[in-house]
């Protein structure tokens, strides 16, 4: 009776053992599953807040669902108008994405289309301008996350007689002229200037 016993308790002690360490190779599975599922997932790329407000020398994609003659690229003109079939020429400068669709839609519904489903989106940012020290100065197409850092190696770099120091960038529709650093992120529209060193 006393081996039988033994028995049992050895079998009921590596059943035991048997089930922790199952218990944690699950969990030690479990993690490794998530982890790999945080590794596998892309960076979300970074991207203009819907908040931004469109300028001539944007370019915008206009889709008007089920409707694919409407559906296409728009530029912003200088007067700060899109050229838009059956509506005309509309005023979107200093209007988000969000705003240009409410407004077709509301012209849309003016005996055209029953209920306009729209969808806008920017295609490519005006230009942002760099000037002063760098070799190739000039102005180049905006792109979401787009640094002084950046925007100066587009521009060829920095020339000998250039200061990494002393870098100012003047806003879209502002006169001041405020100092920044390379990786300050820049806007459309921005005017970057790399001033001369001293030495």
């Amino acid at each position: 009776m006393h081996q039988v016993n033994v028995a049992v308790r050895r079998r009921a002690g590596f059943a035991g053992v048997l089930s922790s360490l199952l218990g944690k190779g699950f969990l030690c599975a479990l993690f490794l599953g998530f982890a790999a599922l945080n590794a596998a997932e892309p960076a979300k790329p970074t991207v203009v807040s819907k908040e931004y407000l469109l300028s001539p020398g944007d370019q915008i994609i206009v889709q008007v669902f089920g409707e694919a003659d409407l559906s296409k690229t728009y530029s912003v003109s200088e007067s700060g108008k899109i050229a838009f079939p059956l509506v005309g020429d509309l005023k979107v400068a200093s209007l988000n994405t969000r705003s240009v669709e409410r407004l077709l839609a509301k012209e849309l519904k003016k005996g055209f289309l029953l209920n306009p489903k729209v969808n806008v989106t920017v295609q490519t940012y005006r230009q942002v301008f760099v000037n002063g020290q760098v070799k190739s100065p000039s102005g180049y197409p905006y792109l979401p996350g787009m640094t002084a850092r950046k925007l100066i190696t587009l521009a060829g770099g920095f020339t000998e007689r250039a200061s990494k120091r002393r870098i100012y960038v003047i806003g879209e529709g502002s006169s001041d002229s405020r100092k920044i650093k390379l990786d300050a992120e820049v806007r459309p529209g921005d005017i970057i200037t790399v001033e001369e060193s001293f030495f």
